[in-house]
């Protein structure tokens, strides 16, 4: 069904275009790597450092990355399907025309990282770390995610369709063009992080007694 019109800006996102890939089994990477138009299928670089690797125009099919060192990696037009990490560890990473399908990622810490133009697709997320992210079009859509913390993260642009978020942390968020409608929460913390955030009625009744909580008031 098509959503109402408002003044909620969506997510601009570019699209990915991927042409003469080169397939690879990532003996080539390393620490500090500069990674361009490769393919990898059914890899695993568990537990491999990758500190600070720069992927461009790469795609991902089927690999796994549980535990490795991504912190200050660089993903730049880039497309990964079936993604598997029991804990995803890439804090101050730069993100740049990233799709993500259909994975399963444990743990996600992408702390003081920047994603634009990024979006992750019919994926199951358990705690999503992006405290003081910076976060410019992102469209999160037919995701299940357990945790979602943007705590003192700046978000422009963001858009959850269809997903279904155990507990959101928006505590010192700065938001803009947010929109939160046609998703399910369970708990929200640190409501006044939500201003920019766009909701529909249905949620609004749904956070009336975590507001009335929050302001003290008793309701009988």
């Amino acid at each position: 069904m098509a959503r109402a019109r408002s003044g909620t800006k969506p997510p601009l996102l570019d699209p990915i275009r991927l042409d003469d890939l080169t397939d690879a089994d990532g003996s080539e990477l390393f620490s500090g790597a500069d990674v361009e138009a490769r393919r990898f299928t059914d890899c695993d670089f568990e537990g491999r450092d990758l500190t600070g690797v720069a992927f461009r125009e790469c795609e991902f099919h089927t690999v796994s990355l549980n535990d490795a060192k991504l912190r200050g990696a660089t993903l730049s037009e880039c497309v990964a399907g079936e993604l598997h990490a029991a804990i995803f560890s890439a804090p101050r990473s730069a993100w740049r025309d990233v799709r993500i399908e259909h994975s399963r990622l444990g743990s996600v810490e992408l702390y003081e990282s920047s994603l634009r133009s990024v979006q992750f697709d019919g994926s199951k997320l358990d705690f999503v770390n992006l405290r003081n992210a910076q976060l410019h079009d992102v469209l999160l859509s037919n995701c299940i995610i357990e945790e979602l913390d943007l705590g003192s993260a700046t978000v422009q642009r963001l858009e959850l369709q269809n997903c279904r978020i155990g507990t959101l942390d928006v505590t010192r968020a700065t938001l803009k063009d947010v929109d939160l409608r046609g998703s399910d929460f369970s708990v929200i913390r640190g409501l006044e992080g939500l201003r920019g955030a766009t909701i529909d009625d249905a949620q609004l009744s749904l956070l009336a007694p975590i507001m009335a909580a929050h302001l003290g008031i008793i309701v009988e």
